[in-house]
């Protein structure tokens, strides 16, 4: 499949592409439930993709979107930093530090802290 032009981009965490893929195979499912001689084979790609979102999300949309919004509150975090922090759901300050390590700014410590202290109201 070729694409011709980009019609809309947007930030999508883990966990809300999984919904997004599994919406898509129940598309081109058309709605047929599976059965043993009437089984649909999905393309490699989609399988992998719902498998790696499965695999790496670790938490559900609704969490996902909440932990986003309240990460993109904060002064020193953009969109794309959030949505990573988000699917990499760092536990240790060494693991925030690598996600910002080409950001042309360096955390302080209480920055650090403060974004742990969020991830872990939503784990």
């Amino acid at each position: 499949m070729k694409v011709k032009k980009i019609i809309n981009e947007e930030m999508m965490t883990l966990p809300e592409l999984r919904e997004e893929l599994i919406s898509i195979r129940d598309q081109r499912a058309g709605g047929v439930e599976e059965t043993e001689g009437s089984v649909r084979t999905l393309s490699y790609e989609l399988r992998k993709s719902i498998d790696h979102a499965d695999t790496l999300g670790k938490c559900s949309v609704d969490t996902a979107k909440a932990l986003y919004e309240e990460l993109v509150a904060l002064e020193k975090i953009t969109p794309t930093i959030a949505a990573r922090i988000v699917n990499i759901m760092p536990a240790s300050r060494e693991e925030v530090r690598a996600i910002y390590a080409k950001e042309r700014f360096v955390l302080v410590t209480e920055d650090v802290d403060q974004i742990l202290d969020i991830i872990r109201k939503y784990e």
